[in-house]
C-alpha cells in the first residue's frame, strides 16, 4: 500500500473533524450547487449530482441544506453563486507535483490566496501543463472495511465490483479504495448498492502515474503545504505525487 494511500485514509479521518467545524459542509453544498447547475436537479438522471449528495449525507450535513443547493444549483431558488472550476498546477517541497482544483466566485480572490499558501509553505506555481501530464483521471470509490456488524475481505469487494468496470482495489486498512475509469464509476457504485455493500464516497479524482518517495523531514513540509492549501475556502481538492513508507507515516502521524 503506497503512503499516498494511507494519506487518502488520514484525510477521510480529518473530514470528520472538517465536518464539526462547518468547513466540510460549505465545500460539499458547492459540489451539489454545481451538480446541479451541469447535469439538472432530478438526482435520477444526474449521476453526479446522486454522488455529490450521498458524500455530503455521510458527511451528516443536514437534509435541508442539501435540497436548498440543488434548488439554487437548479435554478428553483436565487442566490447560488457563480461558481468557477479552475485548476492550479505547482510544486512542493521535495519536487512533489500539485494539482490544486478550487471552486470559487472569485478568481482573483482563489489564485492570490493559492500563490500566498504555496510561498509561505515552501512551494511555487508551476506553468499549466507541466504538472498535468503527471495525473491521470480515474473513479474512486472508498469502501468501508465495517459492514454493519461484519467485515469486509478485499476479495469480497473484488468479486463485487470487477465485472463492473474496477481497474484495482487498494487496502487502505479501515477502507478499500476501488479505482475505476471515470466513464464506469457509476457501474462500480451501482454494483456495491445492488449488492447491499455501503460505501462512504464515489467520485472523480486525480492519480498520480509517478511517485515522489519522501523522507520524514519532507513528508511534514509537503503534509504541512496540503493541509494549509485544504484549509481554504476556495479550494476544493489537492492531488499530489508524494509517497512515503509505513515508518515515516507512523513518525508524522
Amino acid at each position: 500500500m503506497s503512503g499516498h494511500s494511507k494519506w487518502a485514509t488520514t484525510k477521510h479521518k480529518k473530514a470528520v473533524i472538517d465536518a464539526k467545524r462547518g468547513k466540510l459542509f460549505a465545500k460539499l453544498i458547492k459540489n451539489i450547487e454545481v451538480a446541479a447547475r451541469v447535469g439538472g436537479g432530478d438526482v435520477g438522471g444526474n449521476p453526479t449530482l446522486y454522488d455529490a449528495i450521498q458524500k455530503a449525507k455521510k458527511s451528516s450535513v443536514p437534509n435541508d441544506n442539501i435540497d436548498r443547493a440543488v434548488k439554487r444549483g437548479s435554478g428553483q431558488e436565487a442566490g447560488a453563486a457563480d461558481w468557477q472550476t479552475i485548476m492550479y498546477e505547482g510544486y512542493g517541497p521535495a519536487g512533489v507535483a500539485l494539482l490544486i482544483e478550487c471552486l470559487t466566485d472569485n478568481r482573483n480572490r482563489a489564485a492570490g490566496d493559492v500563490r500566498a499558501i504555496m510561498t509561505r509553505n515552501n512551494g511555487s506555481m508551476a506553468d499549466a501543463g507541466s504538472v498535468s501530464y503527471l495525473f491521470t483521471r480515474k473513479g474512486v470509490v472508498v469502501v468501508p472495511v465495517e459492514q454493519e456488524g461484519k467485515k469486509l475481505s478485499e476479495d469480497d469487494v473484488l468479486e463485487t465490483v470487477l465485472d463492473a468496470g474496477a481497474e484495482e482495489v487498494n487496502d487502505l486498512g479501515e477502507a478499500f479504495e476501488v479505482i475505476t475509469e471515470p466513464t464506469d464509476l457509476v457501474a462500480v457504485r451501482t454494483a456495491l448498492q445492488t449488492a447491499g455493500t455501503d460505501y462512504d464516497s464515489a467520485e472523480s479524482s486525480f492519480m498520480p502515474s509517478v511517485t515522489v518517495p519522501l523522507e520524514e523531514d519532507d513528508a511534514r513540509k509537503v503534509f504541512r503545504l496540503v493541509e494549509a492549501l485544504e484549509d481554504c475556502d476556495d479550494v476544493q481538492n489537492v492531488y499530489a505525487n508524494f509517497d512515503v513508507s509505513d515508518e515515516v507515516m507512523e513518525k508524522v502521524g
